[in-house]
């Protein structure tokens, strides 16, 4: 491995659950790299666990496209191709352009000042090199729109999508000159919203998602 993996046990988390998180954590970040193969004996040995639980946690990853079975080789670190950015970012379009048309009409004003902090912290922290904290944040401020829908079923066909639309959360703020653009599209949408404007509402969502699609697709041709 490029990079030693550390796991953190945690007393509230079977080991199985502990191990996906490391094996996650360390795809997202990068660190284990598209295309890489996933060994189950020699992740084992590094994490100090048996292969049972690298083994669920390597089925678990798959069934979220982290990772992907190739025949008479195993499993592998699943590439970022511009075919699968585009199928998960269209649906991601569609259910957030939906989110923001219902948060018009539903969001509260606590929700509202709740973004607005939201970003504000995400202006704080695109300063720094910690793009998982970037991230989350940036997560944040989505999830506040989600909620504010109060629509549950759209909730969970968001976090169906949850890994694979943070994995190119993640790749898109690498790029640390379109960070300040980003901060001004959420504070395009806060206005939106607090106008109670769906049509802007919308089209500020598609072309914040989309400008995230340009810009990885930028990143995957260099490569």
């Amino acid at each position: 491995m490029e990079n030693e993996l550390r796991i953190t046990m945690d007393d509230y988390l079977p080991l199985r659950d502990v191990v996906f998180n490391t094996l996650r954590g360390a795809i997202l970040r990068g660190d284990l790299k598209p295309g890489q193969r996933l060994m189950e004996i020699q992740l084992a040995n590094q994490l100090g666990v048996s292969r049972t639980p690298v083994r669920e946690a390597i089925r678990k990853l798959e069934l979220e496209g982290l990772v992907k079975m190739v025949p008479r080789k195993g499993a592998e670190v699943a590439q970022i191709s511009e075919k699968h950015l585009k199928d998960v970012l269209e649906v991601r379009i569609a259910l957030e352009e939906l989110a923001g048309e219902l948060a018009c009409d539903r969001m509260t004003s606590e929700e509202l000042e709740e973004l607005k902090q939201i970003n504000h912290e995400f202006l704080q922290v695109i300063e720094s090199d910690d793009i998982t904290a970037i991230a989350n944040v940036d997560e944040a401020f989505h999830m506040v729109i989600y909620r504010a829908t109060g629509n549950e079923r759209l909730s969970q066909m968001v976090n169906a999508l949850r890994e694979q639309i943070y994995r190119y959360r993640l790749e898109h703020i690498k790029d640390k000159a379109g960070r300040a653009t980003l901060v001004k599209e959420h504070e395009e949408i806060i206005q939106a919203l607090e106008n109670r404007d769906e049509a802007r509402t919308r089209k500020g969502i598609r072309c914040h998602i989309q400008e995230q699609a340009i810009a990885i697709q930028e990143l995957l041709k260099r490569g």
